[in-house]
């Protein structure tokens, strides 16, 4: 079969569309026909060798995809060849075919592209577990959303309004704050122009939010730690603005403050298959109704995926960036 196969270059690795191994799957597990997958920040990493997957995934990068049942495993129940799924992947998602653990398959809605499906389970999963089960977040509750505009952020706004929560959003083009106020952000904030913590603060009468989601981290933390109200949390999901940052404990302390780190692929499969379980009884009328949809930025061809990466380095995108499999 064919998948990404990554090569050293200068600048950038260079991802080639070649010759691999095929594919096995065990017999919990179903092979899929992978028709579309999505570019995550993680795949960057992981191009550079600063990422490994998990002992035992596939080293193929992907950790989303969608596609069509082609094989399924003898202890597999309540699926079948011909489904149309899409799934969240410790890796193997850049491939002709993947296998996927028959426990994380989602069904596609059936008036969903593929590239749709794909578009999806990281994001979808990343928001529903950071906002709603390490957040914490409830009804009439307010939270800040940093890169409102990413795949994640697109997804967190619409879920966070969906949970019945006021949403302020940052970003840093108008383009991406209009996105972030169509998608029914309270209010985007430009971060390159404007303080967001004192543009909050004066918005909600210096109450501040209850949870703010940041993918971006050290440049980040002291004014995510001034918009916190009293027993407010941050969940940091990425180290865009770096890793190490001076805390003020005076204001952790004052306002019983918690910092939560949170990751989704190093999990145990078991709370994978959790998370999406509890992201389908609570979510899926709402994608099944359009309420909830993932925003696509760009399609690529598989084959372009170095293109695809540069775009999504570049900050450029608006959602998700999608890879399509002929």
């Amino acid at each position: 079969m064919k998948a990404i196969v990554v090569k050293p270059g200068e600048k950038a690795p260079h991802l080639v569309w070649g010759e691999v191994p095929e594919v096995r799957f065990g017999p919990g597990e179903v092979l899929v026909e992978v028709r579309a997958t999505a570019v995550n920040r993680a795949d960057l990493l992981q191009a550079r060798g600063l990422y490994p997957p998990p002992a035992g995934a596939s080293e193929i990068l992907g950790l989303e995809m969608s596609g069509v049942i082609a094989a399924v495993g003898g202890a597999v129940r309540g699926w079948r060849t011909g489904d149309r799924v899409m799934a969240l992947l410790e890796g193997g998602g850049y491939a002709q075919r993947a296998a996927v653990n028959a426990d994380l398959l989602m069904r596609l809605p059936q008036n969903w592209s593929f590239e749709q499906g794909a578009a999806a389970p990281e994001a979808w999963l990343t928001a529903f577990v950071n906002l709603l089960v390490e957040g914490g977040l409830v009804e009439g509750q307010s939270v800040l959303i940093h890169a409102g505009a990413s795949g994640v952020g697109t997804a967190a706004i619409q879920m966070a309004r969906a949970a019945g929560a006021n949403v302020y959003a940052t970003a840093g083009t108008e383009a991406k704050l209009d996105t972030c106020r169509e998608l029914g952000a309270r209010a985007a904030i430009d971060y390159k122009k404007m303080d967001f913590a004192a543009d909050i603060l004066a918005r909600t009468a210096g109450r501040g939010v209850d949870l703010v989601l940041d993918p971006v981290g050290a440049s980040h933390l002291k004014r995510n730690l001034q918009v916190l109200a009293p027993g407010g949390r941050v969940v940091h999901i990425g180290l865009m603005g770096g890793s190490r940052a001076e805390i003020d404990l005076g204001v952790v302390l004052g306002k019983s403050l918690r910092l939560i780190g949170s990751r989704l692929r190093p999990r145990p499969l078991a709370e994978k298959i959790e998370i999406t379980r509890q992201f389908e009884r609570r979510f899926r009328p709402l994608v099944a109704s359009g309420r909830l949809s993932p925003i696509i930025d760009r399609v690529f061809p598989i084959e372009q995926a170095e293109a695809a990466h540069a775009r999504l380095r570049e900050n450029l995108n608006i959602g998700k960036v999608v890879l399509k499999i002929a």
